[in-house]
C-alpha cells in the first residue's frame, strides 16, 4: 500500500503483492501495476480498510484484495474492471468545498 498526497487530497494505492510490477492486457485495455505507484508498505487487510476510509481516492488492484474488500462490504465487485483475470476498482469520495 502506498499513499499519495496532492493539493490536500489523500490517495491510497493498494495491490496484491504478487502482481506488483506486472502489466496486464486485454484488448485495448492495459492495467499497469507500477511499483512506482503502488509499492509502499506491506500491510494487512485491516490496515487497508482503515486507509480507504480516510482516503479521498482509493485505487485497488488484484483479485485477492478486491474480493476481500467486497466480502467486508466496502466495494461492490460487480463494478470492478477485469483485465486478464485481475480486478481493478477505484473509489472516489465526493468532496464538496
Amino acid at each position: 500500500m502506498k499513499t499519495h498526497r496532492h493539493q490536500g487530497y489523500l490517495m491510497v494505492a493498494v495491490c496484491d503483492e504478487e502482481i506488483l510490477g506486472k502489466t496486464f492486457r486485454q484488448g485495448e485495455v492495459i492495467l499497469n501495476v507500477s511499483a512506482n505507484f503502488y509499492q509502499g508498505e506491506k500491510v494487512d487487510v485491516d490496515r487497508v480498510v482503515e486507509a480507504i476510509k480516510e482516503a479521498d481516492i482509493a485505487i485497488i488492484t488484484g483479485r485477492r484484495i478486491v474480493s476481500e474488500l467486497a466480502e467486508r462490504g466496502l466495494i461492490d465487485k460487480d463494478f470492478a474492471l477485469e483485465v486478464e483475470g485481475q480486478l481493478h476498482i477505484q473509489i472516489i469520495r465526493e468532496v464538496i468545498e
